[in-house]
């Protein structure tokens, strides 16, 4: 399969630094037009963004053409795997093409039996929120077609989340191997879930049990001298990794804090807009959108493994969190849960070096994503300790799906930005 040329990275010429189109519209003097409020659409920039030769959608679609002939699909239960396939749904709402539901369907669809059983590669006795992350794909076949195979997959991933076991203060293991333990990459795999399933079944004391996930491990993995959050939380305060007084992990994993922001920003779409909880998450994604842009590397616009440790020895600019903060930023600036002058350079400086810094093309235009942190996580036993080294021990990889995924989403978010997608639902009623 040939994709069209998408950059000059492996022609030895040099790239521009930043969008052309981005120049043209700072050397016109263009608006970028006021903030809107919470749950009001952000106004469209004047000109739609090209980073390179392409927009923002282009990439996406170049990006998913690239990562599904390097990986035919097959069935997986897997949060890696439908993440990428949700991308593409999204994707194919935005192009009107089927190709990337295909696969999706592929993927996570022929994971489930005729009698809604799913995979063995489903262990509801492990209690695993990652687990729980496919039902994402799931609910949005459903929503078109609902057949009752897939019903009965859903109440048995909503079955898990009932019987979870749970911290002394309500929050979910993150898995039944890591007691009373809550993990920022918990949010994006079950609350997104959680407030869908709500909405769509009326349960709304699902709203209400998402909502507090997210704030809970909030109130306590949040750090107000970095504006950051720590990756976990043991309430026991028994781990190897925990800090014997907060109970927290010491460090600042880029990917485990943009998991939180994804999550929040996707809970959003389905938390009514009247939820007395909506605001607080609206205000403590904003204290985590101020944190992410202090720490933004200045040259480069990207960010680091370990967010807050710079250039320090070993550390380095990491893709899959470069493409989640791009991803729940502009995602957020387009709901209007954080003001478009004051993180729009952000955006587009992230994007820019995603783009620039982080994607060879081949010759045959196919696209790889570079640097990216294969694993991360906390315990068991003593080598994953949560300190700075551990997280730059863990094995570099190209085209993680936990990066190319949010590279699409981010795509789309841009091209909705640029004024491109007209009506797409802005906040749930």
């Amino acid at each position: 399969m040939k994709f069209p040329p998408a950059n000059n990275r492996g022609n030895g010429r040099k790239a521009w630094p930043v969008p052309l189109c981005w120049l043209a519209l700072t050397l016109a003097g263009c608006a970028v037009g006021p903030s809107a409020g919470p749950g009001e659409p952000a106004m469209a920039v004047a000109l739609p963004l090209k980073f390179q030769d392409a927009t923002p959608l282009e990439w996406s679609k170049r990006m998913a053409q690239s990562e599904m002939a390097r990986l035919p699909a097959k069935p997986g239960w897997d949060y890696t795997n439908s993440l990428f396939a949700l991308s593409l749904l999204k994707l194919d709402e935005r192009t009107g093409e089927v190709a990337g539901a295909a696969y999706a369907k592929t993927v996570v669809l022929e994971s489930i039996g005729p009698a809604g059983a799913i995979s063995a590669l489903y262990k509801p006795a492990e209690y695993q929120l990652d687990g729980i992350a496919p039902g994402k794909v799931v609910l949005a076949f459903y929503e078109k077609n609902p057949e009752p195979r897939l019903l009965t997959a859903l109440k048995t991933l909503r079955q898990q989340l009932a019987t979870q076991p749970r911290t002394a203060s309500g929050g979910f293991w993150h898995k039944q191997i890591y007691p009373e333990q809550m993990w920022l990459d918990g949010i994006f795999m079950a609350a997104p879930f959680y407030a869908q399933y709500g909405r769509m079944f009326d349960e709304p004391a699902d709203f209400d049990d998402a909502a507090k996930q997210i704030l809970l491990v909030g109130e306590h993995a949040y750090d107000p001298k970095t504006g950051l959050f720590y990756h976990g939380w043991d309430e026991s305060k028994a781990q190897p990794w925990a800090n014997k007084e907060t109970g927290l992990s010491s460090s600042f994993w880029g990917r485990a804090v943009g998991w939180y922001a994804m999550g929040m920003v996707d809970t959003l779409d389905f938390l009514p807009a009247n939820h007395p909880q909506r605001a607080k998450i609206i205000e403590l994604f904003g204290r985590l959108a101020a944190g992410v842009a202090r720490w933004q590397d200045a040259k480069t616009g990207l960010w680091w493994q370990v967010l807050d440790q710079g250039s320090r020895e070993g550390n380095y600019l990491e893709a899959t969190v470069s493409c989640q903060f791009v991803c729940a930023l502009a995602k957020a600036v387009n709901h209007g849960y954080i003001s478009r002058e004051k993180y729009l350079d952000v955006i587009v400086r992230g994007y820019a070096g995603i783009v620039r810094d982080l994607i060879i093309t081949d010759t045959n235009g196919r696209l790889t994503l570079t640097k990216c942190c294969s694993v991360a996580g906390l315990g068991p036993g003593d080598k994953r300790n949560g300190s700075y080294a551990y997280y730059l021990s863990e094995p570099v990889v190209n085209n993680d799906l936990k990066g190319i995924g949010p590279f699409i989403l981010a795509g789309l978010e841009l091209d909705r930005l640029a004024g491109n997608s007209p009506g797409f639902p802005l906040a749930a009623k």
